[in-house]
């Protein structure tokens, strides 16, 4: 009886040990296979290419890097803007507004951490730094929703 014990005690540790493991890797592999990235050369053929590319970005920015989360309405950008100004449309930071955070989820190589502590203004429902000529802009899903709930309420 006692073999059978240690058997099922020893499988079990086996199987904790391989979860501790593997558990975070698979997580990872989750969590992104929800997100799709694309590059595209300019901001007119990222907008073409993609309908969830938001207008306010300028057809001449370069460089544009697109993390969309497939399940949500997360996003990340990242794009060369020309005359190194805030589009078109887009507000300078406020004091006192709150700033949404990334999303955590969403990770790229080509988007500092940290980014969202320097956030120049708002593009839509984008949070947006502007350092030199690199645009990066984030969206949070959450907060998209939750003013999309506002409106709505608003109106009726």
């Amino acid at each position: 009886m006692s073999k059978v014990v240690l058997g099922v005690a020893g499988t079990g540790m086996a199987v904790a040990v391989a979860a501790v493991a593997v558990g975070p890797r698979v997580s990872d592999w989750y969590d992104g296979r929800h997100q799709e990235q694309v590059t595209y050369t300019t901001g007119s053929a990222a907008k073409a290419g993609r309908h969830s590319v938001p207008s306010w970005l300028p057809d001449n920015a370069s460089g544009v890097h697109y993390l969309v989360s497939t399940t949500g309405d997360d996003r990340l950008l990242r794009a060369t803007l020309p005359d190194g100004r805030l589009p078109a449309g887009c507000v300078t930071a406020q004091p006192g507004r709150g700033v949404h955070p990334v999303p955590a989820t969403m990770k790229a190589g080509w988007f500092p951490e940290g980014v969202s502590s320097k956030i120049s203004g708002s593009c839509g429902h984008y949070d947006v730094t502007l350092t030199g000529n690199q645009l990066y802009a984030w969206q949070d899903g959450a907060a998209v929703q939750a003013a999309l709930r506002a409106q709505s309420a608003a109106r009726h």
